[in-house]
């Protein structure tokens, strides 16, 4: 297995564990910390493995990241209204 590929797996078991500890419903501090991790090794992804990888492992940390895409569309919603 590829080290890219590792640091996805463990990117990913870190992003399950965040969303298991117990914490305020506003605190946004582990969401914004995967994000910082997860970009680098997003860019990791895609240059080993080639731009459709990187496409399964964006739209996997979408996934396991929902709420700050889901309040970027509402943002982005109230800017264009």
């Amino acid at each position: 297995m590829s080290e890219s590929i590792s640091l996805v797996l463990i990117w990913g078991l870190a992003a399950n564990i965040a969303a298991m500890l117990p914490r305020q419903r506003n605190d946004w501090t582990p969401a914004y910390i995967l994000i910082a991790v997860g970009i680098p090794i997003l860019g990791f992804v895609t240059m080993q493995h080639g731009p459709w990888a990187g496409l399964i492992v964006l739209l996997a940390g979408m996934a396991a990241l929902r709420w700050p895409i889901v309040d970027l569309g509402r943002w982005l919603r109230r800017r264009v209204d």
